[in-house]
């Protein structure tokens, strides 16, 4: 999607029946309706597949920008449509278990013949070595298996997954990085590699400073819920009718979140003087701001903290995050046109570039909808070369015209 944004050609080859896995996690699903124009029943071939009632918001979020294809890999016939595609295209992104599409004759030794420029990312639970390369790898078994599900959630509490698949992502902003970083190196050399990278991986990357406090220091890790190991206070608190989020790293800022609260001793408190004091005190500092937020509301709170010069903030659920005046300001939320759903809001990309301003965002596709037209231009086929690779096996064209 990343890719898409930034204007490049992006096409998904997916499964000629259910297609990616996503299509199916709902509700909630976005219904489908008939396009505009069309006319009279639609024949069998021009209708979505029967299991899809719509599409499911779940891929609706991360699919823009792309065009679909439905090869069916298992059939020589898509294989060597997939060959096609290879030679001359400049990334192949696969997340296949180590070892599998080499088997098939898709692996990278097998492309790079034919295209020795071809950027190849592989993404997997474990990576292609070791001896865990060939089990499958879910974001949520990589969050417990790679240390962050042990540092999250309450300290008195159980490990607890974050609230979104922050594995997989981190693991896509890892591999479009180095898939930037292989295209450029191909244009120096003319050569393009293959690219290892895996949701284990990433994820013990982002371990970080616990990482490093383990590594360097030897220092086990636990779980902290809102709170820092290192800062205090540094977290959420409860409000007289909800919660904001304060964080005070230096003496100053602490010491503006106590002239803002009304507590002018604490700063010369001997127990809150420094911050490794206060960490050290952390049980008796929390109280008494435990109890002086609490008899506030959170819009009270906010008033009282703006303008001191230390970060702080409401914990918003998601019609608060998507009402909030900065992500008004900032045109995060953009309307794509979906000419079978009807209009959907997306969150736009995450960078805004000065040269560029102006970010493509097409729809996501439905399941074959540019197959046909795929094959025609990209591999040059020709109308008799499509309907043989159709007759084959090797791919489903759905036409969406008219259903």
């Amino acid at each position: 999607m990343m890719l898409g944004d930034l204007g490049a050609d992006v096409i998904k080859v997916e499964h000629p029946q259910r297609g990616d896995d996503t299509r199916a996690w709902g509700p909630p699903f976005k219904e489908y309706v008939r396009p505009v124009g069309a006319t009279g029943p639609a024949p069998p071939y021009m209708r979505p597949p029967p299991q899809f009632a719509g599409e499911s918001a779940y891929f609706l979020c991360v699919n823009r920008n792309k065009q679909s294809v439905a090869i069916d890999m298992k059939r020589e016939a898509g294989r060597q449509i997939l060959r096609e595609l290879a030679r001359t295209t400049d990334v192949l992104v696969e997340n296949y278990v180590p070892g599998k599409l080499a088997a098939m004759g898709l692996g990278y030794d097998d492309l790079r013949r034919d295209n020795p420029g071809l950027v190849y990312a592989s993404i997997s639970g474990y990576g292609a070595t070791g001896p865990y390369r060939e089990r499958p790898g879910y974001d949520v078994i990589i969050e417990a298996e790679a240390g962050l599900m042990h540092i999250t959630g309450e300290a008195d509490g159980p490990p607890v997954k974050v609230g979104v698949a922050v594995t997989d992502i981190v693991t896509g902003l890892h591999t479009h990085s180095a898939i930037m970083a292989a295209l450029l190196a191909r244009h120096r050399t003319g050569r393009g590699q293959h690219l290892d990278a895996s949701l284990l991986q990433a994820q013990t990357s982002m371990l970080a400073n616990v990482a490093s406090s383990y590594l360097v220091g030897g220092q086990e890790a636990k779980r902290w819920g809102t709170r820092h190991s290192s800062i205090a206070p540094y977290q959420v608190f409860a409000t007289a009718d909800g919660s904001v989020c304060i964080g005070a790293g230096t003496d100053a800022q602490f010491a503006s979140l106590c002239a803002a609260l009304e507590l002018p001793r604490l700063p010369a408190d001997p127990r809150f003087a420094t911050n490794a004091k206060r960490v050290a005190n952390r049980a008796a500092l929390e109280s008494l701001l435990e109890q002086t937020v609490r008899r506030h509301s959170t819009a009270e709170v906010l008033r009282l903290l703006e303008g001191r010069g230390m970060p702080f903030g409401p914990v918003n659920n998601m019609r608060q995050t998507f009402d909030h005046p900065q992500v008004r300001a900032r045109g995060i939320v953009r309307q794509v046109d979906h000419p079978f759903v009807g209009p959907i809001r997306v969150v736009g990309p995450a960078v805004e570039y000065s040269a560029a301003p102006v970010c493509r965002l097409a729809p996501p596709p439905m399941l074959g909808q540019h197959t046909e037209h795929v094959l025609r231009s990209v591999l040059g086929y020709s109308t008799e070369q499509v309907a043989a690779a159709m007759q084959a096996g090797g791919a489903v064209a759905y036409n969406y015209a008219v259903y």
